[in-house]
């Protein structure tokens, strides 16, 4: 038996068609298997695709379940502002004038989303990371780093801007490079990755530049994640908050802070995230990561 499955894809962290990253996203996956899920999945061939369910706790928006074509994610952020995008442009969720909220049920818990309304339409979605940024100071050298993205190790930066493992539900190695074109010029090594960070607590790695990070301009950022099947991801929400989780932790006072990330330039996929931060008392009480999206196609799926 065949059953027919409503589909949109669209690009998040984008203002633009065919930029940012894209996203498929069945609208109605009521009656999917997980084994059925990655199939489709590995179908639509894109960094993650979501699956939209009813929620379990009633008091919740929607359930959703998140897919890389390598693994099911407990959380990412592209899939998570997309899906709330897409809910709030095509009616399937009452908007408030001026902010929207609503939690979505993922993985990794409820995740609290932001939708900023405009005349009766979005205009873009932040999400609130539900756990906290967790720091791991065990990682590889500046010099397997380096390997991993074919640089020297002279492009790594060192000191207080140092390699560190970062989490907020999905653990990412951030790298601060010394500029942006040490960010440009790297390329995944696989034979140093898989000796280097392959099965590690954060094999992906967050590349980013940390010339901009320190002097208020925009950020130039990349992320490559061969174990989730994705060789480089073109805008990473859950890469980003791990990232104002990372500054904040260095920013020298307590408060709102905020960033602006472009990612994707070097995929010819330009992406802007905008993250912040709140530091309290020298601690990172939380983070945040928001970007706008455009809706792209739709269709119908069969599924056997």
């Amino acid at each position: 038996m065949t059953d027919a499955y409503s589909f949109r894809t669209l690009d998040v962290f984008t203002d633009a068609l065919f930029g940012g990253n894209p996203l498929a996203v069945l609208t109605d996956a009521r009656g999917l298997s997980t084994e059925q899920m990655e199939r489709i999945t590995r179908e639509f061939n894109l960094s993650e695709t979501v699956f939209i369910l009813p929620p379990e706790n009633p008091a919740l928006t929607r359930r959703v379940r998140i897919f890389t074509p390598g693994r099911e994610l407990p959380f990412a952020g592209h899939p998570t502002v997309g899906t709330a995008f897409l809910l709030a442009a095509t009616g399937m969720i009452p908007l408030t004038e001026g902010e929207t909220h609503i939690v979505l049920e993922e993985g990794v818990g409820p995740v609290a989303v932001t939708i900023q309304v405009e005349n009766g339409a979005p205009l873009s979605a932040e999400l609130t990371a539900v756990q906290a940024p967790e720091f791991r100071s065990d990682v590889p050298s500046a010099k397997d780093v380096a390997a991993v993205l074919s640089l020297n190790a002279s492009d790594v930066s060192m000191g207080e801007f140092a390699p560190e493992a970062v989490s907020c539900g999905v653990p990412f190695l951030i790298a601060p490079l010394i500029n942006r074109d040490a960010v440009s010029r790297a390329r995944l090594d696989r034979a140093a990755f898989e000796r280097v960070l392959s099965g590690t607590w954060a094999p992906e790695i967050f590349l980013f530049d940390v010339s901009a990070a320190t002097t208020g301009g925009t950020i130039g950022a990349r992320m490559f994640a061969p174990d989730l099947g994705i060789g480089e991801d073109p805008a990473t929400g859950s890469a980003a908050v791990c990232l104002a989780g990372y500054l904040a932790k260095r920013s020298p006072g307590d408060g709102t802070l905020r960033w602006t990330v472009a990612q994707g330039v070097e995929m010819g996929r330009p992406s802007t995230l905008m993250i912040s931060a709140e530091r309290k008392n020298q601690i990172v009480d939380s983070v945040r990561v928001a970007g706008k999206s455009v809706l792209v196609s739709e269709g119908i799926l069969r599924v056997e």
